[in-house]
């Protein structure tokens, strides 16, 4: 399975803030949204991730007041990023080792959505799902062989 057929089912609705966006905007959009991340894009380009990790550090780091401060003080600079093509088991590999919890999906330069883990998780169960319905409906279906005529124990 690829990043590709996660977002084939999961839409690619995006919800993108610039870096010189007061942070308090960025977490009424997330809060209104119900999200738990924002891609920050500069000139059409990603140039980070915000989520409500580097939003609580944030916070926390300023003494518990958003005040004026911008997205590019709390956002991460260097996002974790993948591609269409890239396999579900990279990726689960990729978060794990960063920690991460979102992922922008990349086309060379260009945008083409976001997965979570939740989405990744969701993607794996799913598909736990259907290869077990699979096998037991082959094994419900398994053919009686004439050999296997029960034999009288003596």
């Amino acid at each position: 399975m690829k990043v590709s057929d996660i977002l084939r089912v999961k839409g690619n609705t995006l919800y993108t803030v610039g870096p010189g966006e007061p942070l308090a905007r960025a977490i009424d959009i997330m809060a209104e949204k119900d999200i738990g991340s924002l891609v920050v894009m500069e000139h059409g380009d990603l140039v980070g991730m915000l989520t409500f990790r580097e939003v609580i550090q944030c916070i926390v780091a300023n003494q518990h007041i958003v005040g004026q401060t911008v997205v590019r003080t709390a956002m991460d600079d260097h996002p974790l990023t993948c591609t269409m093509e890239t396999e579900l088991d990279e990726v689960r590999r990729m978060m794990l080792e960063r920690h991460a919890r979102y992922m922008p999906v990349m086309d060379k330069r260009m945008l083409m959505g976001v997965i979570s883990f939740y989405d990744v998780a969701k993607a794996v169960v799913d598909s736990q799902n259907f290869e077990n319905r699979m096998l037991k409906a082959y094994i419900r279906d398994w053919p009686a062989s004439e050999d296997s005529q029960p034999t009288a124990s003596l």
